[in-house]
């Protein structure tokens, strides 16, 4: 394969970064931290905890789980 390589699945900050500094993608996906940080490159870049995400929510109606999580600035 010679293209752009998107991965994805349980990867930390830490791991994230030594898959690109290690050439072995060249994008990696925080999809679950992304639901539950909706501000995950901020904390990322200040070190910050991590929320983790309630799977209880997951493909349910409403807005829970999805868009109630708070943000650095809300905590």
């Amino acid at each position: 394969y010679k293209g752009r390589l998107m991965i994805n699945n349980g990867f930390s900050q830490e791991k994230g970064n030594r898959v690109i500094q290690e050439d072995l993608a060249d994008l990696v996906a925080f999809g679950k931290l992304f639901i539950s940080n909706p501000d995950l490159p901020k904390r990322f870049e200040l070190n910050a905890n991590i929320a983790q995400w309630d799977e209880s929510t997951f493909y349910t109606p409403g807005k829970k789980g999805y868009t109630d999580y708070s943000l650095l600035t809300e905590i």
